[in-house]
């Protein structure tokens, strides 16, 4: 059983290669960081099995129960006035069919005013995403792999464009006790459109990634390491702002080598009480470091940082992430434990 979800994970993987980030797909608020706790992590976080429900909405592998009756509600003061949020519910209904897990992912882009070709007023409009998934994870057989499945509904509303479409998750996590150290393997937004904005069918974000995680023996950290957007080779091209003169004004293109494209890749985190009732995060990501950064500057790019406090039945999140001198964006969240 598991060489059959390890081979169907390859074929789906290479069968689908073709898709590419940055502004070549629609629905791109699917990809977004779903939580606080993510976000102080570098960005996206595969492998915490725990009380975290939000991690169902990327990993649906993670899906376990103790998430059983717990509340989630995220909201982001993103970039540019954008709003987004997530809300995840997780309830066990039996030891033998296990934990099922619902959650939604919400942006709201704001208002604008609109012209017509001829710089006429047309008035205020606005734009909405939304996506609701449902979940599932099961251990397979008697080993230390689990695999699970979000189902996606996703809507659209830009301006008096609408769409509508329907995508799927797929996560396969390894969990070792033992060394309390796990991998995940995640395949994101498998689907397609079912009504276009105007009769232009566009791919969706899809996605895979990669993480390990493991919690140090005698010290309260836990360490991530996740391997984003791994279905896209190089993920890197040249910063036109990057390039160079010489002094007989030829001109040099940003290089960017393998070392530089593996590093683009990749996301850090730790966590410091892990498990405690007061949790110190802290992320870095490594592209968004460099694609964002200012030649000749310091201005911190990539780096986040949060804290998590719990109380009683409630936990508490908030995460600072840093994007550019002029841009950064705050994370809240707040987890109910409603048993």
């Amino acid at each position: 059983m598991l060489r059959k979800i390890i081979t169907f994970f390859c074929l789906t993987i290479v069968s689908l290669s073709a898709a590419q980030v940055g502004g070549e797909t629609t629905y791109r608020f699917l990809n977004l960081i779903a939580s606080p706790r993510q976000a102080a992590l570098g960005g996206k976080v595969l492998t915490n099995v725990d009380y975290d429900v939000t991690q169902a909405i990327f990993n649906p592998a993670t899906i376990n129960p103790e998430m059983d009756n717990q509340l989630a509600v995220n909201y982001t003061s993103y970039l540019g006035d954008i709003g987004y949020g997530t809300a995840s519910y997780a309830y066990t209904v039996d030891r033998r069919t296990q934990t099922f897990h619902a959650g939604i992912t919400y942006i709201n882009y704001g208002s604008f005013d609109g012209y017509d070709e001829a710089g006429n007023s047309t008035g205020a409009f606005t734009g909405n995403e939304a996506a609701l998934s449902f979940g599932y994870a099961t251990q397979i057989g008697y080993s230390d792999f689990y695999f699970g499945a979000n189902a996606k509904l996703i809507t659209s509303k830009l301006e008096q464009y609408n769409s509508l479409g329907a995508a799927v998750d797929l996560g396969l996590i390894y969990i070792d006790d033992y060394l309390d150290f796990n991998a995940a393997l995640v395949v994101r937004n498998l689907g397609s459109q079912l009504t276009t904005y105007a009769g232009l069918n566009e791919k969706l974000p899809f996605e895979v990634s990669f993480g390990m995680s493991q919690r140090l023996e005698n010290v309260p950290i836990r360490w991530h390491v996740t391997l984003e957007n791994l279905q896209e080779w190089p993920i890197s091209r040249p910063n036109p702002a990057r390039t160079t003169s010489d002094l007989s004004g030829n001109q040099s293109s940003e290089k960017v080598g393998f070392i530089g494209q593996v590093i683009r890749h990749t996301i850090v985190g730790a966590e410091l009480f892990p498990e405690g009732g007061f949790n110190i995060r802290l992320g870095y990501n490594f592209r968004r470091g460099e694609e964002l950064r200012i030649v000749d500057q310091r201005n911190f790019s990539g780096l986040s940082a949060g804290i998590s406090i719990k109380m009683n039945k409630m936990r508490f999140s908030y995460t600072h992430a840093k994007y550019t001198s002029a841009a950064n964006s705050n994370f809240f969240g707040l987890q109910i434990d409603l048993q």
